[in-house]
């Protein structure tokens, strides 16, 4: 099996948000209940080395489709927002095998010298699942992403886009296979 690799981001590029997506997939989540569902369809649908960028205002509800994806994948524990730690590692089961997914939240950080100075770029191996809330507050350092999720509030639900930005990406969206709640 080939082992996905990831090349460095060179400095002062942003091609994340310039890129175009491959494929995506949009729904509406009407409650928690739908957004709990399509955290376990993307925990089913993950792959090792996965990059994913979680964009939304606050109360959007990132870490609620972080928590379900982590408790989907087999995390017992409690899944705590890294607004103060930066980043919470959890170890989960993915398709046989054990995987690092690590949760990020850059919203606290004031440069993304912080990001660096505190060694997560070497977490983006290619192995590990990184999971970006606020990412654009890692530009420009931070590795570009796999899927793009942009979920905003609609009414009393959440509205959900997520797009492939890498073919690993898109491996991850062909396999994600979501069942609106009735």
């Amino acid at each position: 099996m080939r082992k996905h690799t990831r090349r460095a981001a060179p400095p002062n590029t942003t091609f994340y948000s310039m890129q175009q997506p491959k494929a995506h997939f949009a729904a509406h989540l009407p409650d928690e209940s739908a957004t709990a569902a399509l955290g376990a369809a993307l925990a089913r649908a993950l792959v090792p080395g996965l990059v994913i960028y979680l964009h939304g205002d606050l109360g959007a509800g990132k870490t609620a489709l972080t928590r379900a994806l982590l408790h989907a994948a087999g995390h017992a524990g409690t899944v705590k927002s890294p607004t103060y730690t930066l980043s919470e590692p959890y170890r989960v089961n993915i398709g046989g095998q054990s995987v690092n997914v690590i949760h990020y939240d850059l919203y606290r950080m004031s440069s993304p010298e912080e990001f660096l100075d505190a060694g997560f770029r070497e977490d983006f191996d290619g192995s590990n699942v990184c999971i970006v809330e606020w990412p654009e507050k890692g530009e420009p350092v931070l590795p570009p992403p796999d899927v793009r999720v942009l979920l905003s509030v609609s009414g009393l639900g959440r509205d959900v886009e997520l797009q492939a930005l890498s073919e690993l990406g898109l491996l991850c969206l062909e396999r994600l296979s979501y069942v609106q709640p009735s």
